[in-house]
């Protein structure tokens, strides 16, 4: 889940690329509260249309045929039942399924609740689902707010008491592996990061296991280590801007053109674990299916921050709402727009406008997903990871066209 993030430390990413901040950026977790309410090349040219529509095309794709060459992992979360129930998912399009969450007590035991009310009965329904088509299930374990939670869970006293409630938990409900979603992983978490997740490998060694990892910071060895343990280590690079010391407006998730002013682009940080020793079939990066609500950037990405700041993100900025609220009132006014260097979209308004009263939306779209699908093919990369499948879910729409953002990935990850 994405929160924001404040001005800490500083460090370089790639060539020229320094960021300063101190929590987990683009993490998973538990449901937000409702916020209230270098230079970017603009073009009018394209492989695309240079003004969104608030009624995306979705590509035809048969869903029934399981996509082999690389991951499609979308995340259903409990908290988000009500605007995705277990049977409206598209099991179809994806590889694997990822239910959040249980959370790590401080005694090794877990936290079963799922966020939600009769959590763990949808969660049995979204795995059994998922089975039903073929289609992988995994368990989410820990997210945003649960860092201290694992630390004091895979305290050695503790550890092996946490992998017996782990692999009980995950076998007694049929998952077919684990997330591993320890956020932030600061240096000195790094043994016990590693020791749970041998600890588990080595018990049930038939579980799949992922992590999903930061955007920000120059990965250390260490994630080549966790590589040679995990079968999946998946950047969240989704929420990448803030108005942060040294920045400029930015995008969320720019597929290029970093800058050292817009230090973040999904290829830097892709070179960066790649770096670090993670092989690139294990790699894989997000895809947001949400966007960041700047207040104040009217001018859009690659400008002087001022006092503009984010308001709102994960679950306020859906691409459900933006479809909704935001691109109606951007394609009337002329605001929907294209970055060409980053190979993202975004919207700007003159006046506050929509429900989180947003100056500049930096969001992704059937466009940049397809660019992004081929950027994972190109670079030979595993798949893809959706935060969050809700979000993308459009029920207004006829069945094959209530998710066109999952649909384009799976059209173009073939």
């Amino acid at each position: 889940m994405a929160r924001a993030l404040r001005a800490s430390a500083q460090f370089s990413l790639g060539a020229s690329l320094v960021l300063a901040l101190s929590a987990c950026s683009g993490c998973h977790g538990s449901p937000s509260p409702e916020a209230p309410a270098g230079s970017s090349t603009v073009t009018g040219t394209g492989a695309g249309p240079t003004v969104a529509t608030a009624t995306p095309s979705v590509p035809a794709v048969d869903v029934s045929k399981p996509l082999t060459s690389k991951w499609l992992m979308g995340y259903w979360a409990g908290y988000e039942a009500a605007l995705l129930p277990p049977e409206a998912v598209d099991y179809g399009a994806l590889t694997h399924v990822t239910v959040t969450r249980v959370v790590p007590k401080p005694d090794g035991t877990l936290t079963t609740t799922f966020d939600t009310d009769n959590g763990l009965a949808l969660a049995k329904k979204v795995v059994t689902l998922a089975h039903g088509q073929k289609r992988k299930a995994l368990l989410m374990v820990g997210g945003d707010g649960a860092h201290d939670a694992w630390v004091a869970a895979t305290q050695e006293t503790k550890r092996g008491a946490l992998v017996d409630a782990l692999v009980t938990f995950a076998k007694a409900n049929a998952f077919d592996g684990l997330d591993l979603d320890w956020e932030p992983i600061d240096a000195k978490d790094e043994p016990a990061v590693l020791a749970v997740a041998k600890a588990i490998r080595a018990k049930a060694p038939e579980l799949l296991l992922t992590v999903p990892v930061a955007w920000a910071g120059k990965p250390r060895p260490f994630y080549g280590d966790l590589a040679a343990v995990v079968d999946q280590i998946n950047i969240m690079t989704y929420v990448m801007a803030g108005s942060w010391e040294g920045w400029k407006t930015w995008h969320s998730s720019a597929l290029y053109g970093e800058t050292k002013e817009t230090p973040s682009s999904v290829d830097a940080i892709v070179s960066a674990y790649r770096g670090a020793g993670v092989p690139t079939e294990k790699l894989g990066v997000g895809a947001g299916f949400y966007g960041q609500c700047w207040r104040g950037a009217i001018e859009g990405p690659g400008k002087p921050i001022g006092k503009a700041t984010i308001v709102a993100s994960d679950q306020a900025i859906s691409y459900a709402n933006i479809l909704t609220d935001y691109l109606p009132l951007a394609q009337k006014s002329g605001g929907a727009k294209w970055d060409e260097q980053a190979h993202v979209p975004y919207m700007v308004f003159a006046a506050p406008s929509g429900k989180q009263t947003c100056n500049f939306i930096s969001y992704e779209d059937g466009r940049s997903l397809t660019d992004k699908a081929a950027y994972v093919k190109k670079t030979s990369l595993g798949g893809v990871i959706v935060w969050t499948l809700a979000q993308g879910y459009v029920p207004s729409e006829p069945p094959e066209k209530r998710n066109p953002l999952l649909r384009t990935l799976r059209a173009n990850l073939e």
